[in-house]
């Protein structure tokens, strides 16, 4: 008989049919090892009052630290975390959710919450607030004033919306730090502040590449050869200096001049520059330009791999333009745009899914809006690449004995993927929870029943509530009582 295998419960712990009161006991779950509950339960979208509660009140610091981190609780929620008495866990509310899908947005947090953790005793969850990237602008802007230095230096990020006695106060602030973050922004548009940071003993590479260049400033470090491929990106270059990097003898200088935006196509394209199959680097005034026409529609029909690079990281490209980036013949265009446009054509989706496979291709075949599904099934069923017949699970068409043949697929992924199914036959849903690569797709497929999410909970002694309230924690289950419990040992 196959063992039950815990990482059930890390499934169910994602299940979106996971009903309220077993949420609620797993969110009480304290773990064998003292870990708590599953990281999915603590992070789920739309959390109900009580659970949040619940994970306010768990006794593991672990859990509330979670919840902090969570991208998709509600800002209000994670509040509470304010005066919690584990200054980790105020350090993971003040910074904030880990952002690994830079599409994603994340709400901050009120200023008066912000307020609070910035005069927080910790050193850590102040330093934790003053790093965090989900700070309001408005709340940013604030800090121009406030008697912390460092909170003053992150001040400097707002620029742009400081009134310009606010700025002239940072200039002159008596802590260098602050004076020197304050001079980095300044200096775009003042040539004589420009010249006191290329005096300053540090790199002088962010007032190199953006500064406001006295010409006899520019003339010395490009005699010089101060940081050229910094400075070849300087807009205030004079257009003879530009000439002269142009066909400096560092590739990586010309580079950085070819895509300079006052370059017209053929001077661009005239530059002997060479960009490497796999880079994938932002030319700034085109990702800063990504909801411009103008700008996009200039580096579209550029021929410069970059420029046309960029451009396909806009969701707002259009139509015509987006045709002609998928006609590039360039694979990490296609990828671009497979990732950020909802209208990419369905024969690209198609393509980078078979180039790339793996996880990046699963998730783009499960959440772009034009990725096929009608028709996979008959197409791909019996394929011999596992991540075509992967696709079948994706056709409304396919069958539940289609959906179990898949269960038993070679490649694992295909195996994962038909087990989180709805339509996979219950009888198989509940072998899978045995099957070590499979236990976590069962536990997250919609149609497991709740008495089944409730037994994978006994399974790893999950406290159930008692009808008095109190909580009671279940001894390790023999083996013959695993035998009778409701998910029963795989059939054979």
């Amino acid at each position: 008989m196959a063992a039950f295998h815990a990482s059930a419960l890390d499934g169910v712990a994602r299940n979106p049919a996971l009903p309220t009161p077993l949420l609620l006991r797993l969110l009480a779950f304290e773990g064998g090892g003292g870990d708590g509950p599953p990281r999915h339960a603590l992070q789920r979208a739309g959390l109900p009052e009580p659970a949040v509660a619940v994970i306010l009140a768990h006794p593991l610091p672990g859990a509330r630290i979670d919840f902090a981190m969570s991208a998709r609780a509600d800002p209000e929620q994670r509040a509470r975390l304010a005066d919690d008495a584990s200054p980790k866990a105020r350090a993971a509310l003040a910074y904030g959710p880990e952002r690994h899908d830079r599409r994603a947005k994340v709400a901050p947090l009120a200023a008066d919450v912000c307020s609070r953790l910035l005069d927080d005793p910790a050193p850590s969850v102040r330093a934790a607030l003053l790093d965090s990237p989900h700070l309001a602008p408005a709340f940013v802007a604030s800090l121009a004033t406030h008697r912390t230095p460092a909170a003053r230096r992150v001040a400097a990020r707002a620029w742009a919306t400081l009134t310009a006695g606010e700025r002239s106060a940072l200039l002159a602030d008596p802590d260098p730090e602050v004076r020197r973050a304050a001079a980095l922004w300044e200096c775009r548009r003042d040539a004589d502040v420009t010249a006191r940071l290329l005096r300053d003993p540090r790199p002088p590479t962010e007032a190199l590449r953006r500064g406001l260049l006295h010409r006899t400033d520019a003339e010395r470090c490009v005699d010089e050869r101060t940081q050229p491929a910094a400075l070849a990106e300087n807009p205030s270059l004079p257009t003879d200096l530009v000439e002269r990097l142009a066909v400096d003898p560092d590739q990586a200088v010309r580079l950085a001049v070819s895509i300079r935006p006052e370059l017209a196509e053929t001077r661009r394209m005239a530059i002997d520059f060479t960009v490497g199959a796999f880079d994938r680097r932002d030319v700034e005034w085109v990702r800063d330009g990504l909801a411009d026409p103008v700008v996009l529609r200039r580096a579209a029909a550029s021929a410069h791999p970059l420029l046309r690079r960029t451009a396909a990281r806009s969701p707002h490209l259009s139509p015509d333009l987006l045709r002609l980036l998928a006609r590039t013949e360039d694979p990490l265009v296609e990828d671009l745009l497979a990732v950020h446009h909802p209208d990419t054509p369905q024969e690209v989706l198609m393509r980078v899914h078979a180039r790339l496979g793996g996880t990046f291709s699963a998730w783009m075949a499960e959440t772009h809006p034009r990725f096929p599904r009608e028709g996979l099934a008959a197409r791909y069923a019996d394929h011999p690449d596992g991540h075509y017949r992967r696709l079948v699970i994706r056709d409304p068409a396919a069958t539940p004995a289609l959906i179990e043949r898949l269960s038993h697929d070679p490649p694992v992924w295909t195996r994962q993927a038909a087990a989180a199914d709805p339509r996979l036959p219950l009888p198989r849903l509940r072998e899978a929870l045995h099957v070590p690569e499979l236990a976590s797709s069962a536990g997250a497929n919609p149609a497991l029943p709740e008495c089944e999410m409730a037994a994978v909970m006994d399974r790893v002694h999950v406290r159930r509530g008692n009808r008095d309230g109190s909580e009671e924690r279940h001894a390790a289950w023999p083996a013959e009582q695993i035998g009778r419990s409701v998910i029963g040992p795989p059939q054979e």
